[in-house]
């Protein structure tokens, strides 16, 4: 099917002059024109003109939107559905928040107002390009951590579900005012910047780590006594692994950010997953065998 620009705005509902405008500026690609000069335009026409209207809806640029380039009518379609997806996940999100404030007796209260705020504030798509700027911000121009960082972007960035319960919402908006700490970033970089540096094998590096992760684990839920002879033995293969010597490894210690832990915790609650993770029981037992040890 082919339409004139007239026919595609009834189709549409879009004005004539606003289908002249995305065309004159290559948001919708120009395909042919008659003889005559006038434009005409197809079914793919119509559906990528409802699929700019939407993304222009959820706050999308036309200058992202011309980045599109040209797609097959599927593609545009499926990319459409993403969109209309992403809208009811809000949606459903922003209705939880609004029953739950609505169901307390009283006029809502100044939390309740806050995560509603927050729900506008920040979305999936928002808490994206927040830890994108903390990955490129924390990764500091070193190529390594950079490397690091990127591979656990993905691990950082939990779903809110589409219905939130308070301390899932709490600790979204927590979540993203950490991320975007500039405090917190500085700590992150000048903690880590002189092992980063340091000519490392990140592969290498990443092995020794679930190595020690692992002996410690095995401490903890072996109910082993930090400070005992038997966790000495533990903490001496722990440090020959690391190449560290028990001072070393106790002022890595003294050095860390508790906000790191906290960030962890905050995905764990979102995701309502097990806390504390394994990573995190089996260095707090790490940490209090070698305080016991040298205390």
């Amino acid at each position: 099917m082919t339409y004139t620009i007239g026919r595609l705005s009834k189709l549409t509902g879009m004005p004539v002059k606003t289908i002249r405008f995305y065309s004159d500026s290559g948001v919708l690609p120009e395909r042919e024109r008659t003889a005559s000069g006038y434009r005409i335009y197809g079914d793919e026409d119509r559906a990528r003109l409802e699929l700019i209207r939407t993304l222009r809806e959820i706050g999308v640029d036309l200058a992202t939107i011309r980045s599109l380039g040209e797609r097959r009518l599927r593609s545009v379609l499926d990319l459409h559905l993403k969109a209309v997806e992403t809208q009811l996940r809000s949606l459903q999100r922003t209705r939880a928040v609004l029953k739950a404030t609505l169901g307390k007796e009283g006029d809502p209260a100044e939390d309740d107002l806050r995560r509603l705020h927050a729900l506008s504030r920040v979305g999936g798509a928002e808490m994206g390009l927040l830890l994108d700027e903390f990955v490129d911000e924390v990764g500091g121009g070193i190529e390594a951590r950079h490397e690091w960082l990127a591979n656990m972007r993905d691990c950082m960035l939990p779903e809110l579900p589409e219905e939130p319960t308070t301390a899932q919402l709490d600790a979204w908006m927590e979540l993203a005012d950490l991320l975007a700490d500039e405090d917190y970033r500085e700590s992150l970089r000048s903690q880590s910047k002189d092992f980063w540096e340091a000519d490392i094998d990140l592969e290498s590096w990443q092995e020794t780590n679930t190595k020690v992760m692992r002996e410690g684990l095995a401490a903890a839920r072996a109910g082993v006594e930090p400070g005992s002879a038997e966790s000495a033995v533990v903490v001496e293969r722990i440090l020959t692994a690391m190449g560290q010597t028990r001072e070393e490894m106790l002022r890595v210690f003294d050095e860390h950010d508790p906000r790191a832990a906290r960030l962890w915790e905050l995905v764990a609650i979102i995701q309502k997953t097990p806390w504390p993770a394994d990573q995190t029981i089996a260095y707090t037992w790490i940490e209090a065998a070698l305080r016991k040890l040298e205390g």
